[in-house]
């Protein structure tokens, strides 16, 4: 889902709660969408996330792969503490 905030000069897309693993190439399609429209970043709002695990990583690590690639930019925004601690382990850290 994307969302439009006018004091955001970026698209932001939106991340939903339960994430599960099937819900990550849709995410990774809905910003190559983005990319494809004319952005050059993208912000991942990660508010909804009430669980911190794996899935989330993956998702993140994806995001970030699909971004490259499309010679894009991706930043994750209010991501919980417990996602914070389990991407720095990963060694992905939050930017």
């Amino acid at each position: 889902m994307e969302a439009t905030d006018p004091a955001e000069p970026h698209p932001v897309l939106v991340v939903p709660d339960p994430l599960v693993l099937a819900d990550i190439p849709l995410l990774c399609e809905r910003l190559r969408g983005l990319y494809g429209g004319g952005a050059r970043e993208v912000v991942c709002d990660l508010a909804a996330l009430t669980r911190a695990d794996l899935v989330a990583v993956e998702m993140v690590a994806r995001l970030r792969l699909t971004a490259r690639r499309a010679g894009g930019r991706v930043r994750m925004r209010n991501a919980g503490a417990g996602l914070v601690a389990l991407l720095e382990l990963a060694g992905l850290g939050i930017d």
